[in-house]
């Protein structure tokens, strides 16, 4: 299998070749599923709480006795059933996070990436690089390269000029190859990747 390897100006400059081994097997998808779900898990941030009767502002005081008021039982005005009272059961801060294999995240990225590759929706450049830390010049490049809504660009070590340019842009998201998860991947509606990248990205999951 061969890509394409294009310049700035959306030229072909050459091909980079792509190991059957790493991209040319079936596409797992419950396996993305599980990773992507692992991944939005982990962000969340899981604050919600609410109060429960010990916490909730107001006496304890028994209200009136158990017997012989002709009335039911009641216990505080902080009890669970009278208005502005305690939660029962309610939401409690936890944290979402689950373990989740290496060789799993790796071989996710790794079936994402051929997703992609097969769909025709990976842009292979020789080097990406901007001349200097503008957006309208980060624009220009990536509309050139074929950007339209959602894209991932992917480089080894983004310059720091490249990082400055491409922040403020909408539906751009600049990560390091080594940084790159499958949900970056199937997030978007096109890969936009420098070819030493994609060689570090083939070696690391070959």
């Amino acid at each position: 299998m061969q890509l394409d390897v294009v310049n700035t100006s959306n030229q072909k400059v050459g091909a980079l070749d792509l190991r059957d081994e790493v991209f040319g097997n079936r596409v797992r998808t419950d396996l993305i599923w599980e990773a992507v779900r692992h991944e939005q898990a982990e962000a969340r941030r899981g604050t919600h709480a609410t109060k429960t009767r010990g916490e909730v502002a107001g006496s304890g005081r028994k209200l009136w006795k158990q017997k012989g008021t002709g009335r039911a039982r009641v216990s505080d005005v902080r009890n669970p059933i009278w208005r502005k009272g305690g939660t029962t059961l309610g939401p409690q801060p936890r944290d979402y996070g689950y373990a989740f294999p290496k060789k799993m995240a790796l071989g996710a990225l790794r079936d994402a990436l051929a997703a992609k590759i097969r769909d025709g929706q990976v842009v292979v450049v020789d080097a990406l690089a901007v001349t200097e830390a503008k957006t309208r010049a980060a624009a220009q490049l990536l509309k050139d390269l074929g950007h339209t809504r959602k894209t991932l660009v992917i480089d080894v070590a983004p310059a720091d000029a490249l990082v400055l340019s491409t922040r403020n842009l909408p539906g751009v998201k600049l990560v390091p190859a080594n940084r790159v998860t499958a949900r970056d991947v199937m997030d978007c509606a096109r890969v936009i990747a420098s070819q030493a990248a994609l060689t570090r990205l083939q070696e690391t999951l070959g």
